[in-house]
């Protein structure tokens, strides 16, 4: 039997999102079109996210999706960083602008305008907002979810009276980026700081959330950066401080997107498609009557009692009473990634029980009727935390800690090439230079993930130069 997962994993990929029918695309180059299936998952995302910036009283706003040129060009790394990717509105109708506006590629800019005339004084600070909102970047290679030209985002901006401040909103978003990515989507988390090569136009500090697929390549799952008073000097945002003297504030951006609705897919999907953490999927429990159910009423009328009795439970449950055969409807759900799926036919009906099957595992089971809510809101748990820890030891499986030369890299890729293995995350030693960065991705592909905070042991020698080694990172492949 093949697997297709193994053999082309783009093309497992592509399959499994349009089976599912969670996109199509879009008349646009680069662009894709969410079908209400892969909209709501990023609702549920937004919903779980809007949860934590109620906690920290950040509100929701909403700021204008074209920018002057000017703008840009007030902070030059911005400019720079962003240039290649900026789709440009030059003309309305027979008329030219007098000044060129830009698809936002991200809000820095047009919010550090807005803060230095919303802020005057100590008192106004912090001054800390959110929005929701399409962006756009012309991306010369797409893929549906990861990589778009047009996609959907959250970004946070701050402004803080000391750097102090700042920093710690910074890190607070990214252990709350490190909560959503483990606990709602069951994907392991990398914490560490980028290089300096890849981190954001314009920031001082760039703090990411890295995670591996099942591939072994690597997706940015979320970034958090420190921007100092790069943005504040910019775009002169300024407060009276206590002491009567005016400063420039502190400022911040974070961002986390669409890409994680893929990188949820590519985590947990296997060979029939999907696999949703129950956590995030939109219908958690499918019921499918089986055998000659459309002859005894009972079993429809059960059927319905047991969705009541979900349903008051908080639990996301749909009837699938359609005319298509139990057959096409297993497979219909499980391409869905619905969690779990309910049989009740002739046989559970003379038995007082339901036949379970997790989406995860492939035995069925059975429980008693009586105790279907407790039963069913007990392995919506146990199976998101199960997906969780699948990932981590599959990751675990694809870390690797002994390649110190590039030599050995090189080595390394080849055979599991030759394996048809990932060459996963490899930990390294780096002098800090960016040469030696370079000569990495020149040669191998591979990238600079990020610093991680608590990496499972310390590197001492550059994987280039054989000097030795100022950091301890991990790199791969990304998407």
């Amino acid at each position: 039997m093949s697997n297709l997962q193994k053999e082309d994993f783009s093309k497992w990929y592509l399959r499994t999102i349009q089976n599912a029918d969670l996109m199509s695309y879009s008349p646009v180059r680069g662009c894709i079109i969410f079908k209400p299936d892969g909209y709501e998952l990023w609702e549920r995302i937004q919903k779980q996210f809007n949860k934590y910036l109620e906690t920290q009283k950040i509100r929701n706003s909403y700021f204008p999706l074209l920018i002057p040129k000017h703008f840009f060009e007030k902070e030059a790394d911005h400019i720079k960083g962003f240039a290649p990717e900026l789709p440009w509105v030059t003309q309305v109708g027979d008329e030219k602008l007098e000044e060129p506006l830009a698809l936002r590629p991200t809000s820095e800019t047009i919010i550090g305008s807005s803060f230095s005339d919303w802020i005057q004084s100590y008192r106004d600070l912090p001054y800390e907002v959110n929005q929701w909102a399409n962006v756009f970047r012309w991306e010369k290679k797409t893929i549906p979810f990861l990589r778009t030209s047009e996609f959907l985002w959250q970004e946070g901006h701050t402004a803080h009276a000391s750097e102090e401040d700042a920093r710690n909103r910074t890190m607070n978003v990214l252990d709350a980026y490190a909560d959503l990515i483990e606990n709602f989507l069951a994907i392991p988390a990398y914490k560490g700081q980028k290089t300096p090569s890849e981190r954001f136009a314009g920031a001082v500090d760039t703090y990411s959330i890295e995670s591996m697929m099942r591939d072994g390549k690597a997706v940015q799952a979320g970034t958090s950066h420190y921007l100092g008073n790069n943005f504040a000097k910019s775009f002169n945002i300024k407060f009276l401080d206590k002491d009567n003297k005016h400063k420039y504030v502190f400022t911040t951006s974070w961002g986390s997107s669409t890409r994680l609705i893929g990188a949820m897919i590519m985590e947990h999907g296997d060979e029939k498609g999907l696999v949703l953490p129950p956590a995030i999927a939109p219908t958690q429990v499918i019921l499918v009557p089986v055998g000659p159910w459309q002859k005894n009423p009972k079993i429809i009328e059960q059927l319905n009692n047991i969705e009541q009795k979900l349903k008051d439970k908080n639990i996301r449950v749909q009837l699938d009473d359609s005319d298509s055969s139990p057959g096409f409807k297993f497979n219909d759900w499980e391409s869905k990634g619905v969690p779990i799926r309910i049989e009740f036919g002739p046989r559970d009906l003379e038995n007082n029980q339901v036949t379970i099957k997790l989406r995860d595992l492939n035995d069925k089971e059975t429980t008693p009727i009586l105790e279907i809510e407790d039963y069913i809101s007990n392995q919506l748990k146990l199976m998101q935390k199960r997906l969780l820890e699948s990932a981590r030891k599959r990751n675990k499986e694809n870390e690797y800690y002994n390649i110190d030369t590039l030599e050995d890299l090189k080595k390394h890729i080849e055979k599991k090439k030759e394996e048809n293995n990932t060459p996963g995350f490899i930990l390294i030693g780096w002098d800090g230079t960016a040469e030696t960065e370079a000569k990495i991705k020149e040669e191998t592909g591979f990238t600079t993930r990020n610093i991680p905070f608590n990496p499972p042991i310390e590197k001492k020698i550059d994987i280039v130069s054989g000097k030795p080694a100022k950091y301890t990172v991990w790199i791969a492949r990304a998407y």
